[in-house]
């Protein structure tokens, strides 16, 4: 028999011991072994928990247990995940995490260590919940040339553009609904401010191209500055404002993540995801675009990736030598993004139609409904964003807004 132990009992540990139990048999029967979860670690005490025998308060007790060869870490975060993770791997026990920080800081270091003690690092739950895309990256798609991935990777953001583009809500409120509802944490920074799909692009892209790429290399922005004028004028243009985390390689052969918002056509599939669901497109030689979609987070849909994670690598013998990637010591492999050519929407007041064309030349303009005089929307042509920049500082006039146009077909 194979002992599990998960550590941390909080809302996803919680549904990673309630799904395991309730699909006990399927899980075992799938992964061919006889599994059980003998330890639950968490600070707090349970006595009502139909678990109660299994809670302990001492990690030592799970790292020196030779029975325990499958460890769950959902504790989140790196002030004791990190710590545990590595001694449980270094101790040749297998770890699956949902731990998106960790794997995006870590990732690397604690793959070597799994390799270096013939065991596994897994963390699907780690990008997308319920969403399997670490998986079919490499291994199912392994046949192909990856070109990019893009991809609403925050379900939180994602619920609030969704308000404020369905029901006119300023950003404050869809916001304050998102905490009443449970979906925004009271301090969202993580979420609104881009560093929750950061973390996630990074572990993508890692993946991937097969270097590590640690979060403060990537150009992040959040939603924080979105009006519902940004969000009429992206619908008059035939499209939606969503929060994309993305990466693609370049003609040079470096790598561009990123994370942004972006006006997003409606003829791209990521248009259409609203909520608090997620959906991430890859792009490849041999089948031009897939795209995964699903719910990105909550108690059951990530204790779902979880257990997935338990039951995989229950089966496996030795280390997997395609979920991995090596460390970075540099980001000389990272493209600069003022670099890239992007077509840029500009919201501006007090400039003239005659002054854009001349620093411009042609562009496309928008409208929406009581649009003010004096307010100018438009599409300015695809070009390096560092030569944009220049441009709209010739402008003159009050800037009210910029937001890039997603283009990765």
């Amino acid at each position: 028999m194979s002992k599990i132990a998960v550590l941390g009992y909080g809302v996803v540990g919680s549904g990673t011991v309630e799904l395991f139990y309730k699909n006990k048999d399927k899980i075992c029967a799938k992964s061919g072994k006889d599994l059980d979860i003998k330890y639950i670690l968490d600070i707090r005490d349970f006595p009502d928990s139909p678990y109660a025998d299994k809670f302990t308060k001492n990690f030592d007790d799970i790292v020196n247990d030779p029975e325990v060869t499958i460890v769950a870490e959902v504790i989140g975060g790196m002030k004791f995940s990190y710590g545990y993770v590595k001694a449980c791997l270094e101790n040749g026990k297998n770890v699956v995490t949902s731990n998106k920080e960790l794997v995006a800081e870590k990732g690397a270091e604690l793959l070597k260590i799994a390799a270096e003690h013939n065991c596994n690092f897994l963390f699907e739950a780690s990008t997308g919940g319920a969403i399997p895309i670490i998986r079919p990256l490499h291994v199912c798609l392994a046949g192909n040339d990856i070109s990019a991935v893009a991809g609403i990777l925050n379900g939180t953001t994602n619920f609030i553009l969704t308000k404020m583009i369905n029901e006119q809500m300023a950003f404050s409120d869809a916001l304050e609904m998102a905490q009443k509802l449970g979906y925004a944490e009271q301090d969202p920074t993580a979420d609104v401010e881009g560093h929750d799909a950061c973390r996630k692009i990074c572990i993508l892209s890692s993946l991937v191209f097969g270097k590590h790429v640690y979060p403060k290399w990537v150009h992040c922005e959040g939603i924080t500055k979105l009006t519902l004028e940004d969000v009429m004028y992206a619908q008059s243009w035939g499209g939606e404002i969503k929060l994309i985390g993305s990466v693609k390689k370049c003609n040079d052969g470096k790598i561009l993540p990123m994370v942004r918002p972006a006006f997003v056509c409606n003829n791209n599939q990521l248009s259409h995801i609203s909520d608090v669901f997620n959906g991430v497109m890859v792009y490849g030689d041999g089948f031009d675009e897939v795209m995964f979609y699903g719910r990105g987070a909550g108690k059951l849909p990530t204790a779902s990736a979880v257990v997935g994670d338990i039951a995989a690598v229950a089966k496996m013998t030795s280390t997997s030598i395609s979920q991995t990637w090596a460390d970075s010591t540099d980001d000389s492999f990272i493209a600069d993004y003022k670099d890239d050519v992007v077509s840029i929407y500009v919201r501006a007041n007090g400039v003239a139609a005659e002054k854009i064309s001349e620093v411009f030349g042609t562009v496309e303009y928008l409208s929406r409904e009581n649009q003010p005089d004096g307010e100018l929307a438009f599409i300015a042509p695809a070009m390096q964003e560092k030569l944009f920049d220049e441009k709209l500082a010739q402008l003159g006039g009050e800037i009210l807004g910029t937001i890039r146009v997603l283009e990765l077909e």
